[in-house]
């Protein structure tokens, strides 16, 4: 068991909250969740894994279940989801969207943290994210022809977050990361389908309609652009605004692919960097090794780069993807050559799973 300090938040962030939370997108859990987070910065990382309580390798929709939890005995602190396919019964993973409103309100209970992500369906033609014909994000921009089409889309979402509440009716909160990885060219509102313009006011719109004009409060925005940048110029190329953002993050998988660690380590220095700059959080917001066919990935891969350098030690969460089946995964399994390497990974006192949590914004924080 590690040794513990614990930092209590409740009256100090009442007390915080009281003098100066007057802006009305700020709900009392959002607030927590914030100061949270920059509490624990530079003290512990949390670890995170998508889809984790809704399956795994050989099970589906078990309750309880989870494949970090079946390997470390824990579940993850962070908890990630996707609401592409919104209005649709299920999301584009197959996953009921009644079983991830039930997933986020169980991880929330429990103490974790969740996260959503949108791969979003192109509004003008119904195609998936990663369509690149009939493509006009003009036409999805306000005084655009298709504005509405956005508009419908951005509905549902709203919809979706406002009825994220537990028994209690507490609007439970959500780090929110709309339009990630726009600085590649996979996605249609990449760099390669709209100018850094369109997308700023994409991304602004998008944050502006569900905050301002549907009132949803209990969302923290995350911009995470993908490893396709070398100075914090080219980070922020796409960046709508210190207003519009609370999380800086980075997605990386290839630096990895390519076994260029310095690479990680110069690209989370620089989030991190920034992040201090402007007073955000830094975040490592996606990654990992697709199979695990790197021996020992998360020792010799992922715990160098996060303990790299003071900078780096910085990112308040790192988060995996999903384990789909035994061709798509991010987590060993129970037999996978690969479960003590994962086991020695959370062990190491800087990384922090649900059980280094005691409650509800109270942390356990490593000595």
């Amino acid at each position: 068991m590690k040794k513990t300090v614990f930092i209590l938040i409740g009256l100090s962030l009442l007390l915080v909250c009281s003098q100066g939370c007057q802006n009305s997108n700020d709900n009392s859990a959002v607030f927590q969740t914030k100061k949270l987070l920059q509490e624990i910065t530079g003290k512990g990382i949390l670890f995170g894994h998508q889809d984790d309580l809704a399956y795994g390798i050989d099970w589906n929709s078990i309750s309880g279940e989870s494949d970090v939890k079946r390997i470390t005995n824990s579940y993850p602190a962070v908890f990630g989801w996707d609401i592409g396919n919104i209005g649709d019964a299920e999301n584009l993973d197959g996953v009921p969207f009644d079983s991830i409103r039930a997933y986020i309100i169980k991880a929330y209970e429990m103490g974790g943290i969740n996260t959503v992500s949108w791969h979003a369906r192109n509004p003008i033609t119904g195609s998936d994210s990663w369509a690149l014909t009939g493509i006009s994000m003009k036409a999805l921009l306000p005084n655009g022809s298709f504005h509405s089409k956005l508009i419908e889309e951005l509905d549902k979402v709203a919809t979706f977050f406002e009825s994220l509440k537990t028994g209690n009716e507490e609007l439970i909160p959500i780090l929110f990361r709309p339009w990630h990885e726009m600085n590649g060219g996979w996605f249609w509102w990449g760099n390669t389908s709209c100018s850094e313009e369109e997308y700023k006011a994409l991304f602004r719109f998008t944050v502006d309609y569900l905050q301002k004009t549907k009132k949803i409060s209990n969302l923290l925005i995350v911009f995470s652009p993908d490893h396709n940048f070398e100075s914090a110029e080219q980070y922020l190329a796409r960046y709508p605004g210190d207003d519009y953002v609370d999380i800086l993050g980075l997605d990386n998988y290839s630096d990895f692919e390519q076994q260029r660690l310095d690479r990680v380590v110069v690209k989370l220095g620089i989030v991190s960097d920034i992040a201090a700059q402007k007073g955000k959080i830094a975040a490592f917001t996606e990654t990992g090794n697709d199979r695990l066919t790197i021996p020992d990935w998360y020792t010799s891969n992922l715990l160098q780069v996060l303990n790299a350098s003071e900078k780096t030690r910085r990112m308040a969460y790192v988060m995996v993807w999903r384990n789909h089946d035994t061709t798509h995964f991010y987590v060993p399994y129970p037999g996978h050559r690969e479960e003590e390497d994962f086991r020695n990974f959370v062990n190491n006192k800087m990384i922090f799973l649900i059980d280094d949590l005691t409650k509800q914004y109270e942390y356990q924080f490593s000595k």
